[in-house]
């Protein structure tokens, strides 16, 4: 009755998205405008199926492209709960060419599959994340002439996920775990599927030589921010194929996070990690203040390292790994953790990160 009602209840428009998407991730405007009309148009499109209606409306499938700890994988986690529909993370790298060893991609379906407890329903108007897709750019790209070795784990897979992005029925393993039982298959349509693919693409510079090089000297961080959109040209020489491409048609670029809205991520959504841990010290009675200047402090460290708003949970789990392991037997109330603190527990991550290099 449940999945009846919220099927029959009204669409939410791609304003209503945006607006749940940004409770809970920081920045990225653009991106995250282009995720929500994406995301309105998958919705009216499992509609009009579902009240079988003949529809031009064609695959939304987005591909992010943004440096490391940018806000991919946080997107469209957050987008499958908003939308209340199955979602599974996978990696591209893990994936080789049909008759290789390694997984087939229809065991990422499998993986969604089982993320909808096996309902067939569910499982073919979710949502299917694949990370560093830039990974499987065409490697074996020196002969023409069909003499190079063969790129299974490149283009090959490319060539694989073709069929599954555009929609077609294919047979998945029920038991993600026994791919190469060919006994318990079940099919799936994957019309309805929606795919967000996303990488990193570091080194995309390098290629369509109408990009700038990047800047150096005075002002050099201010012209950085004004980047150019990537074009399709740029991502075929790096090595995706114009086929896969052409089934992405919603490109979104990720902005590099500055030290304001990594900030804004460790206090402000719902789920923040400083949230985190007062929870977590209130339980044992006790009040936590994290001062500006030692959120500042853990902030600049990311920034340093190039971590992105990934690495602040690392940083600030080393942070706080005294406070949270002498808390139970804490006699004092009130735990406040200053720039001062941080500043001596990040000095100590540097050395032994140094010692071990």
């Amino acid at each position: 009755m449940e999945s009846s009602a919220r099927r029959d209840s009204p669409l939410m428009t791609p304003r209503e998205i945006y607006e749940r998407l940004d409770r809970f991730v920081i920045g990225q405007e653009a991106a995250k405008r282009a995720v929500a009309i994406a995301a309105h148009n998958h919705l009216k499109r499992i509609q009009a199926r579902r009240l079988r209606r003949t529809s031009l409306l064609k695959k939304s499938n987005i591909l992010l492209i943004g440096p490391t700890g940018s806000g991919k994988t946080h997107i469209a986690r957050n987008l499958a709960e908003i939308l209340s529909v199955p979602f599974t993370t996978v990696d591209a790298t893990e994936y080789t060419e049909a008759g290789y060893y390694g997984k087939d991609v229809e065991v990422m379906v499998a993986d969604l599959l089982f993320k909808a407890n096996h309902s067939v329903e569910d499982t073919q108007r979710g949502i299917i994340f694949i990370d560093e897709v830039d990974k499987i750019a065409r490697r074996s790209q020196g002969a023409r002439n069909g003499a190079g070795s063969r790129d299974i784990g490149g283009e090959g897979v490319q060539q694989a996920l073709l069929k599954l992005l555009e929609g077609r029925e294919v047979f998945v393993p029920m038991n993600v775990t026994q791919t190469f039982n060919r006994g318990d298959f079940v099919p799936i349509d994957t019309r309805d599927i929606l795919f967000i693919c996303a990488g990193t693409f570091s080194d995309l510079h390098e290629y369509g030589g109408n990009v700038d090089t990047r800047p150096m000297g005075f002002g050099a961080q201010d012209l950085q921010k004004v980047r150019r959109r990537v074009t399709t040209r740029q991502l075929v020489d790096f090595g995706m194929l114009a086929e896969f491409l052409g089934r992405l048609p919603v490109v979104v670029q990720l902005e590099l996070l500055g030290e304001p809205e990594l900030l804004r991520v460790l206090t402000e959504p719902p789920d923040s990690i400083v949230r985190e841990y007062r929870e977590l010290l209130g339980l044992d009675g006790i009040e936590l203040e994290l001062t500006d200047d030692a959120l500042r402090e853990v902030v600049r460290f990311s920034i340093d390292k190039g971590l992105g708003a990934r690495g602040l949970r690392s940083i600030l789990e080393h942070v706080m790994s005294d406070v949270m392991f002498e808390a139970p037997e804490h006699r004092r109330r009130q735990v406040t953790v200053d720039q001062g603190f941080v500043r001596t527990r990040l000095a100590g991550l540097e050395a032994s990160a140094g010692l071990g290099a």
